[in-house]
């Protein structure tokens, strides 16, 4: 065919249905942007197949005509991993109708799903066999499975079961040229060649479309207790989660680091919420203990061990949670930090992480070179301390143009990111690369590294048709 887009609308159409295809102007709009809003794009059409069938006869049109593919979710991201280019060539596959629970299984302590599977609704289907599965993120409402894995998703509890990675079991891609890769398996050991699934958890579509996953369960924690701990100093984080596991082992299932300024964010533009403790101070962390067990008293244990802290200079003070209710308003706190953010004006937001015991230098470090480039803007940091992961995010201040601050965070960025390098850590811990990060990530990459990421995107996807731009930089996969 001469003209590789002639007819595409039809053909489409004829996979999926009337009901599968947009193409009206307006109608995709919703489709692209992301809810980080930093990048708009355009698209062909939006394509939302209903089933693995519909989705491989989509990407086989689609390679045999060469048009590009961007695979989506739920649009939750935070580096427009799933938002097209702008030229407006692209054909967006959703697949928020692939939402089906397939199985649950608790005695194997899995379950099977769509990709398209709200991550809620997925905790729910686990909950009901009274099992639990462990990723928990603010987006959890709205976020979807294929979007988790695609980016390593890692949320509140990494600190006990791992990021997404660790929760997949097995999964079912389309791969570019259309052809299906079943991978659902539901074992835990398999020593029978390359681990594949591997390729694709993180890979942010570049490399296919995840349709189904099979995903680990665990036992519900019905033991649970919290507090909210005001710290002595930020450097004192580490060594309080360093006692904290020490004391309690693997029960230690969250330990957020939340500033000052972070709080003081949510408390503004929150009615409702209250400040847990009277004193004020710069640092304080949110910690969770958790057991299968209610024969052990994890309150009466983390009253003792911070009560030790205190004596030892380690904690000014703690707020312990007396009730489920009063728990929930201590994560609520730490759940509305995005759209609080939102709220105070445009932010630039760093996803990074360093070694554990590299925490407290990294944000030192990160905020003399705020201070230094731009002296008049607000750092907002919080983060997974207990995995490393901070969440350093740079708000625009009062009267700043909104060019000139994004110029000034250019080179905040720049040096954030040599930063992270020096102390072995990486640029993207949770959020994935995207269009925002993709450049920044592959020049931090060792030569060694570049070749063989790009040697596996052209072997698997040898046209260049899988969400372009992400993960790897254009101009690199033209020249490898």
């Amino acid at each position: 065919m001469t003209n590789p887009i002639e007819g595409l609308e039809s053909a489409l159409r004829d996979i999926v249905g009337d009901q599968g295809l947009i193409v009206r102007a307006s109608e995709m709009e919703p489709y692209l942007i992301d809810w980080n809003g930093a990048v708009a794009g355009n698209a062909r059409c939006v394509v939302r197949p209903q089933t693995t069938e519909e989705t491989a006869k989509v990407l086989s049109l689609c390679a045999a005509r060469g048009v590009p593919v961007v695979p989506q979710g739920g649009l939750t991201g935070m580096a427009a991993g799933a938002t097209p280019l702008a030229s407006g060539e692209e054909v967006i596959v959703n697949l928020s109708r692939m939402n089906r629970i397939i199985d649950v299984d608790p005695e194997n302590f899995t379950i099977a799903v769509e990709a398209g599977c709200i991550l809620e609704n997925v905790k729910m289907a686990a909950e009901a066999v009274d099992r639990y599965f462990p990723l928990a993120l603010g987006a959890q409402g709205s976020c979807e499975i294929g979007g988790n894995i695609s980016t390593n998703a890692g949320g509140l509890n990494v600190l006990r079961y791992g990021s997404m990675r660790s929760a997949v079991l097995g999964i079912e891609v389309v791969l570019p040229d259309g052809s299906v890769l079943d991978l659902l398996r539901s074992v835990r050991k398999d020593n029978t060649g390359y681990d594949l699934k591997q390729l694709f958890i993180g890979a942010e579509g570049t490399l296919g479309i995840i349709t189904k996953a099979v995903l680990q369960l665990y036992p519900r924690c019905e033991n649970v207790a919290t507090a909210w701990i005001a710290l002595a100093s930020l450097d004192d984080a580490v060594r309080l989660l360093s006692r904290m596991r020490s004391a309690v082992g693997e029960r230690v299932s969250a330990f957020e680091l939340i500033s000052r300024p972070m709080l003081d964010v949510v408390l503004r533009h929150f009615r409702g919420s209250r400040d847990p403790l009277a004193e004020r101070v710069e640092w304080y962390v949110l910690m969770e203990w958790s057991d299968t067990s209610t024969a052990f008293d994890l309150r009466a244990v983390m009253e003792v061990e911070l009560s030790k802290c205190i004596e030892d200079g380690l904690v000014v003070d703690v707020a312990l949670a007396d009730s489920l209710a009063h728990a929930e308003e201590f994560w609520a706190l730490r759940e509305n930090i995005s759209e609080a953010q939102r709220a105070e004006g445009a932010v630039v937001k760093h996803d990074i992480s360093a070694p554990v015991s590299a925490v407290p230098r990294l944000i030192h470090e990160a905020t003399g070179v705020v201070r230094r480039l731009a002296p008049m803007a607000t750092v907002i940091a919080f983060g997974h301390v207990g995995d490393g992961n901070v969440h350093y995010n740079v708000v625009q201040p009062t009267g700043c143009d909104l060019t000139e601050f994004k110029t000034m965070m250019r080179d905040v960025s720049d040096e954030i990111y040599r930063l992270v390098a020096e102390l072995g850590g990486s640029i993207s811990a949770e959020h994935g690369l995207g269009q925002l990060k993709a450049k920044a990530a592959f020049d931090l990459k060792s030569q060694a590294e570049r070749a063989l990421m790009v040697t596996i995107k052209a072997g698997l996807d040898p046209q260049g048709i899988m969400n372009r731009g992400k993960l790897i930089p254009m101009d690199q996969l033209i020249s490898g």
